[in-house]
């Protein structure tokens, strides 16, 4: 049989085999053709449903982003500082009164778009009719950048500059809300308070003082905002600080002086009541006054500070019991030592007791208490007062005393008298404190302190009878020496003067002088600290010579007699010690 025979049988077979159950088979057919198809039906429906599901979701999400992106401008600022950062408040200064002397104010800043910018000539011509002082090339530069996106030009604009540049109508030009620094007192306490920078950062003084214990930190983390913060009070009386700032500038207005400088304490608390160094400025303008005016001659500038540092030599030989009051030496010649001769200025060429020491200002006479004393103790006692040493408090503007590297006996005998030391005038007045305060050496506070809080901190640095002693002696000083002019009736002021020759290219200039001038009031019971200084002054008081008796203590004379009432130091007349100081 052929191959295609064989086919042929084989499909009549089957053809025969399968027709007795075709009935059953084609109902069996049917029946899974339906359920498929409902299934294929069932799952096509499913995924058009997903899909139309989908595609409302994502035109959902694109719309509302859109609709959120139309409510809100884009942040084209966070390139160089994020709005919560422009907007962030600093807290108010106020006086220990509650006087205002550091605020935040609302402005704007102009900024522009250069990728929006059409014609970056004329808009620079346009702006320059409200900005006259604007930087022609350098702002046309920032708007020819096609590219860029922002850019400021002006920041912290009165509102009057920002009408004219809106009437302006320039495309691609805005504004941005700001906070900006403003002291209403201007230049009453600028080396106190200090300013921040063109992002409201503190620079200087208790500004910086405030973002260093924190505030800083707390702006950089973002965790700053808006919201108004408690004030920072501080221990300075806004009254007493003109007062000590008027007397200042117009001392070295008077005196033709190359600068000036005053401080007010509380002897009891360390508290500066006021405190002023001139040239200043005014920190709203702080650049206007960078030449000179930023340097704080107060805490950050050093000087020999002369014959008020026989006080402390003095008090150096009183508590270690090497003199009484009652001692005397003999001033009637000049003393010769390494090469240099040491002379007074007012000599009285005879004996003198240690107060006619300290009266007539006997350079001498001071020598030779010191000698008795010796170099190490000297060294050891300057120390503890803290004028050998970098002043504590909170102003960052604070520089350290200078002293010889090796302390010699030639050393040790001119600082007795005040030369061979620069000390920070404020730091002299600090361990003054201590010294008509009962012994008691306090870190001077720009903060408000109690007289519990700072007996706590306090030192006890010399004896009582030591601080009873110097007490004496600052009076007898400012009842029959050079200190006499500065009594201010019902006051009972006692002081201590001193004239400092400047050293110019290593050598004393005697031509040029630096003046100090330490009061403290009322003596029999005191109360405060006046220091005072002028640098190089031309002229003294009423035609006087340009010491510190016709300088520097006029200075302090008129703080005294404007302050005290403020101060509520009450005064004292009819009151007459001439009996007991003429018994020394």
């Amino acid at each position: 049989m052929s191959f295609l025979s064989r086919i042929m049988v084989l499909k009549s077979k089957a053809h025969f085999s399968t027709d007795g159950n075709n009935r059953r088979g084609d109902g069996f057919s049917r029946s899974l053709f339906e359920g498929i198809r409902k299934r294929k039906s069932n799952q096509a429906r499913s995924r058009v449903v997903l899909l139309v599901v989908s595609f409302v979701a994502i035109y959902c999400v694109i719309g509302g982003r859109l609709a959120q992106f139309a409510m809100t401008a884009p942040d084209i600022t966070s390139s160089i500082l994020p709005p919560d950062r422009l907007m962030a408040s600093r807290p108010d200064i106020v006086d220990r009164n509650g006087a205002l002397l550091a605020t935040d104010i609302r402005t704007v800043s102009l900024f522009a778009e250069p990728n929006k910018i059409i014609d970056p000539d004329e808009a620079v011509e346009q702006l320059r009719t409200v900005l006259p002082d604007l930087d022609a090339k350098s702002t046309y530069r920032k708007l020819s950048v096609k590219t860029s996106h922002f850019a400021w030009l002006r920041r912290q604009l009165t509102p009057k500059q920002q009408s004219q540049i809106l009437a302006l109508g320039i495309p691609g030009i805005g504004f941005r809300p700001e906070k900006r620094r403003f002291y209403p007192g201007g230049s009453t306490a600028p080396h106190i308070l200090g300013y921040v920078n063109i992002d409201n950062r503190g620079v200087s003084g208790m500004e910086k003082y405030i973002d260093d214990q924190g505030l800083a930190d707390l702006a950089a983390a973002g965790m700053t905002n808006d919201q108004p913060l408690q004030p920072v009070k501080l221990s300075i009386d806004l009254r007493v600080q003109g007062i000590v700032r008027d007397a200042v500038v117009n001392a070295v207005k008077n005196f033709q002086a190359k600068g000036a400088g005053a401080a007010i304490l509380d002897v009891h608390t360390g508290e500066v009541l006021g405190m002023a160094s001139a040239p200043d400025f005014d920190p709203n303008y702080p650049n206007e006054g960078a030449s000179e005016g930023w340097l704080n001659r107060m805490t950050n500038g050093t000087f020999e500070m002369g014959s008020t540092f026989k006080t402390f030599t003095m008090a150096m030989a009183l508590d270690e019991g090497k003199i009484s009051l009652r001692d005397a030496f003999d001033a009637t010649n000049p003393i010769r030592i390494g090469g240099f001769t040491i002379h007074d200025f007012h000599g009285q060429h005879r004996v003198l007791s240690v107060p006619e020491i300290f009266q007539y200002s006997s350079n001498i006479g001071t020598a030779k208490i010191a000698d008795i004393v010796g170099i190490d103790a000297h060294k050891e006692f300057l120390t503890r007062l803290g004028l050998l040493n970098r002043m504590n408090t909170e102003l960052p503007e604070v520089k350290a005393p200078s002293q010889p590297r090796v302390w010699k006996k030639i050393n040790s005998i001119t600082i007795s008298f005040g030369h061979g030391v620069s000390t920070t005038p404020l730091q002299t007045a600090v361990a003054a404190s201590a010294l008509v305060n009962g012994g008691k050496l306090i870190d001077p506070t720009f903060l408000p302190r109690t007289r519990d809080q700072a007996d706590a901190i306090a030192k006890m640095v010399v004896k009582k009878s030591t601080s009873d002693d110097v007490r004496f002696l600052l009076e007898f000083n400012g009842t029959r020496g050079s200190g006499r002019n500065a009594r201010v009736p019902g006051y009972n002021v006692g002081s201590k003067t001193g004239t400092a020759d400047k050293v110019v290219n290593g050598r004393y200039a005697h031509n040029l002088n630096f003046n100090s001038f330490l009061a403290a009031f009322p003596i029999d019971d005191p109360q405060y600290i006046v220091m005072t200084f002028i640098d190089e002054p031309k002229s003294g008081e009423r035609g006087g010579g340009t010491i510190s008796a016709f300088t520097a203590l006029p200075i302090a004379r008129d703080i005294i007699a404007r302050a005290a009432p403020i101060l509520g130091v009450q005064p004292t007349f009819g009151k007459d010690n001439s009996a007991l100081l003429a018994s020394y």
